[in-house]
């Protein structure tokens, strides 16, 4: 898919999209037909297959999926009764229709809690430095090497003061800061009522990686609220270390270390994109979205998904590009029942720093499209379900000009998701049909404890995706010389030892270029 439109109406094949992109895209076709046929689908695992662990005593169609090595086809139209041989990635709670449920309560005596897990966004200018010192120093999102992690705190600051500025255009932009957190709060919301229509009366929460309401803050407030049942929801529908992954880190952590949360019963459901709710609600937005363009048919279908450096998912196992590709071939099947057959590809945005991201990037695409004659574009943003600066800054803004000023003459956006009932309605169900899989934790010693994956731990799930965080290898091993890729990479290198060299000596001494220039008054 990378690099590439693909169209679904033509009967063409490629091979299967588990091999490289250059061994299975022609470099001089940006247009060209549709990798998968729709009576086929590969599984996408990244090279596993799983196989599935069902308790009896749960409901028929809840999965949860255990690795194993191998990869096989799936053929969709035999998918739920195929689910007890195959199933997605991520040990997650799999299902293919919604769950009917009973008249009675489903909860008896327990206080069912439910945990959303985010991002989080500063609510105001002054906010900006400090929430983005929070996400520079977590070391899921920099990683540095072994011999330097002591220095992630003052390299966060340094890169927050850096980019505050920017940073504060952007936000200032739309209104001032984040609209994250009141979008959040709003599924939260909703959820909690779609949650009591089905019979099972929950409080919800909202717990934000890098800026309040914190994580921990959520877990206070679910303890002085005596939770005895809870099911810990990212809003990310793929994912990826640097977001699912880091927040269930912290969130271990947060329990290894209470002894309330140590025999709390719970449970995780890691990803849910593959859920039928959560497709159809997408496919609505995007149906919408095309019957404002004069030639619906013509438009092409931009999925624009938030980046991840490449050496997570090629030297730590990240499964985000391989979900995220799986994703959209569920949207677009969706949508060729409908019988909208529009082109349509995928590109990556919001990355930055100097090492590779997943390819195609976005606004290398969106030019590429331009000098190809598109004049119809309709944005997707695919790993977002609620608005904020990458939707409302970085695509609205930086990429619709981008496109304009590229050639094409149209451009449209699909909303994210926010408080869709569809959706809204399938979390729900998600959540529901999660409650057979939470159990107690055994309290003997903290190795007896099971943790918050259903039928495992997080450690389990997270060993699949580098929980050692191990030094991931270099990107380039030799010199090249000349304008190569090691070269740069080498002289990268260099120029970032030599930031941390001069880091550390403004930092220890309190004298430097920095300090007069007033870059670091917190080190005087």
């Amino acid at each position: 898919m990378n690099q590439s439109i693909q169209n679904p109406s033509s009967s063409a094949t490629f091979p299967p999209p588990c091999l490289s992109s250059a061994s299975r895209i022609p470099k001089s076709s940006l247009l060209f037909p549709r990798a998968i046929s729709t009576s086929q689908r590969i599984c996408r695992c990244i090279g596993v297959q799983m196989d599935a662990c069902v308790n009896s005593n749960l409901p028929k169609n809840s999965v949860v999926a255990k690795y194993s090595s191998g990869w096989s086809d799936i053929q969709s139209s035999n998918l739920k009764q195929s689910l007890n041989k195959y199933s997605l990635p991520l040990r997650a709670l799999l299902t293919s229709k919604t769950q009917d449920v009973s008249s009675k309560p489903l909860v008896g005596d327990e206080k069912i809690g439910v945990l959303l897990l985010n991002l989080g966004g500063p609510e105001t200018l002054e906010d900006v430095q400090p929430f983005l010192f929070n996400l520079f120093a977590d070391p899921d999102i920099i990683r540095l090497p072994r011999l330097f992690r002591f220095l992630q705190k003052p390299l966060a600051q340094f890169i927050s003061v850096l980019r505050a500025p920017k940073s504060r255009e952007g936000y200032a932009s739309i209104g001032g800061g984040s609209p994250l957190l009141v979008v959040n709060e709003s599924q939260a919301e909703e959820l909690k009522k779609s949650l009591c229509e089905k019979n099972v009366p929950a409080e919800v929460y909202v717990g934000m990686r890098y800026w309040h309401p914190f994580t921990e803050e959520a877990i206070e407030q679910i303890k002085r609220d005596g939770i005895t049942k809870l099911v810990v929801l990212p809003l990310y529908p793929q994912f990826s270390i640097s977001t699912s992954g880091s927040s269930l880190r912290l969130l271990e952590n947060i329990f290894r270390e209470d002894e309330y949360l140590v025999n709390m019963q719970h449970t995780v459901i890691p990803s849910w994109y593959q859920r039928e709710g959560y497709i159809k609600a997408m496919a609505d937005l995007i149906e919408k979205e095309l019957e404002k363009f004069d030639n619906p048919e013509k438009v092409v279908i931009f999925f624009s998904a938030h980046g991840v450096p490449l050496a997570y998912v090629e030297e730590a196992g990240d499964p985000y590009k391989a979900e995220m590709e799986e994703c959209v071939d569920l949207i677009i099947e969706e949508l060729e029942k409908r019988k909208i057959n529009n082109a349509y590809t995928l590109a990556y945005q919001s990355r930055v720093g100097p090492v590779e991201w997943l390819k195609p990037y976005t606004d290398e695409t969106i030019i590429d499209l331009g000098k190809k004659g598109v004049k119809n574009l309709l944005a997707v943003p695919i790993s977002f379900v609620s608005e904020h600066i990458e939707t409302l800054e970085e695509i609205d803004v930086e990429y619709k000009e981008l496109a304009l000023k590229s050639g094409i003459e149209k451009w449209g956006r699909v909303p994210a998701l926010g408080c869709e009932p569809t959706f809204i309605s399938d979390l729900a169900d998600a959540v529901i049909e999660s409650l057979p899989y939470v159990g107690a934790m055994a309290v003997s010693n903290l190795e007896a404890r099971q943790s918050l994956v259903p039928l495992g731990s997080v450690e389990e799930l997270l060993a699949v995706y580098d929980s050692q965080r191990r030094e991931l290898p270099a990107p380039v091993t030799v010199w090249q010389w000349g304008w190569t890729k090691s070269a740069e990479t080498w002289n990268g290198r260099a120029a970032m030892l030599a930031v941390l060299v001069l880091l550390v000596l403004e930092v220890t001494t309190g004298e430097g270029f920095l300090h007069q220039w007033g870059i670091l008054p917190l080190f005087r």
